[in-house]
């Protein structure tokens, strides 16, 4: 908390500022109430402790502006000659604490410390509103089921660190979404983020554009070009379909990581660059290591965190977050309805192209669906064999208890996730008490998640 202490006894200045300082506090400190009300708007306080008597027109007058600045900043207000009244007033004024010299500086302290998590509760109340507003999206990703909690809590917890993270998953199932929230939410998120794929571009043409290479390397290099990694440098470097990587590349690649420097094609300098290397596969490298046909040391190298991405069809329960995520994308602004059945034919299908089957699905119904509302089944299903009898499905309507069930215990973990698993927090977060939330928890079964 960056704190103001407005004070003219030297001694309680000195010592109450080393405390606050000391319990990890910004403080800037004032002597009198001209220097404390210019500093209410140039320091701009999170929170502010000022004496009643004080040169000037007093601290009253330094509380009264606090609050017409920013009526939610806490105040308390310290006295050597309090009375009734003048508690009352303050109270009034908006001091959240009134307090009585002497007083013992770790009750000060604390009183800032309450402050200070009051402030991270209602800052983390404004992002779980925000992630809720936004129908579950995470830096993009569109997801609320268990499995893709899971990927987020992971990415949150990798992606501030410099370590080399592996992202297995089919195709389609975001792998690059993935690579870019690593990337924003790291300390590169200034830097470049630099794609490749290698599924992309033939073995003769990869290496020239990992690498880059000098004028006159080869028959049309007529000129000096940098490499995908050289382009990388002071941000990520994303390297899809690695598993199609070529072992000629590989070796090369290993020492990429191993050292952070590179060759062009055609010179012998080396140069050195600065980077995370963030890989993706969609085949289990481990299976093409025994096979012979992936590098060992390359694969411990890169394998240092995983991040495992589910496919669509484990986590049908997100098809009307994504399915609604893709109208809004494409849908020129216009509103689209689809039925109940509908989408439970969609949750049925098993999705071998995974969300971009799926955003490709969006976009031909809204493309057939011309001046109508409603998205229709026929536009969406295409004249696959795949969806050969989907339409026949039948629809089940789950209880509306199971349902409430569900959401209720979605919304619990997110705010649990959102307090770091402080329960109390959690409950004032969530508006109940802490014994309404344990006995929502052990009746949703949820014990075990706080």
């Amino acid at each position: 908390m960056r704190v103001l202490l407005a004070e003219d006894e030297i001694t309680i200045a000195v010592t109450l500022g080393d405390a606050l300082v000391e319990a990890g506090h910004e403080l800037c400190t004032a002597a009198d109430t001209d220097t404390a009300l210019a500093l209410l708007e140039s320091f701009q306080p999170d929170a502010l402790i000022t004496d009643i008597r004080m040169p000037g027109k007093g601290g009253m007058a330094v509380l009264a502006r606090s609050m017409e600045l920013d009526p939610q900043r806490p105040v308390i207000v310290t006295t050597g000659f309090g009375t009734i009244d003048q508690a009352v007033e303050a109270m009034r004024l908006g001091a959240r604490n009134y307090v009585q010299k002497p007083f013992r500086n770790e009750s000060l302290v604390s009183m800032v410390g309450t402050f200070a998590r009051v402030k991270h509760l209602v800052a983390a109340n404004a992002a779980l509103k925000e992630e809720l507003r936004s129908h579950g999206a995470f830096q993009g990703i569109v997801g609320a089921s268990a499995a893709m909690r899971a990927v987020f809590e992971r990415i949150r917890t990798v992606a501030p660190s410099e370590v080399t993270v592996l992202i297995e998953g089919e195709s389609g199932t975001g792998k690059e979404r993935v690579a870019r929230a690593l990337h924003q939410a790291s300390a590169r998120a200034e830097g470049p983020f630099v794609a490749l794929s290698c599924a992309a571009l033939p073995e003769s043409l990869l290496e020239a554009e990992l690498f880059g290479h000098a004028r006159g390397a080869f028959t049309d290099a007529r000129r000096d070009k940098k490499g995908r990694v050289e382009l990388a440098d002071g941000g990520t470097f994303f390297l899809d379909d690695i598993d199609d990587m070529p072992s000629s590349v590989q070796v090369k690649l290993l020492r990429v990581l191993q050292e952070r420097t590179i060759e062009r094609l055609g010179e012998e300098k080396t140069r050195s660059v600065d980077l995370r290397v963030v890989a993706a596969t969609k085949l289990p490298l481990v299976e093409l290591v025994r096979a012979g046909k992936f590098r060992e040391d390359l694969y411990y190298r890169i394998n240092v965190v995983p991040i495992q991405l589910p496919p669509l069809r484990a986590r049908e329960g997100d098809i009307p977050l994504l399915f609604e995520h893709f109208v809004r994308r494409h849908g020129g602004g216009r509103r689209f309805t689809v039925s109940a059945s509908t989408l439970a034919v969609l949750a049925r299908h098993p999705w071998p192209g995974n969300v971009r089957e799926l955003e490709n699905a969006v976009q031909r119904a809204i493309a057939l669906a011309g001046s109508r509302e409603e998205l229709a089944l026929a536009d969406l299903v295409p004249l696959d064999p795949r969806w050969r009898g989907a339409t026949e499905v039948s629809t089940e309507v789950r209880p509306l208890r199971d349902v409430l069930r569900e959401v209720e215990s979605a919304h619990i973990l997110r705010a649990l996730e959102a307090c770091g698993g402080h329960r109390s927090q959690t409950a004032e977060l969530l508006g109940i008490s802490r014994k309404v939330l344990w006995e929502k928890m052990r009746d949703l079964g949820l014990n075990a998640a706080g």
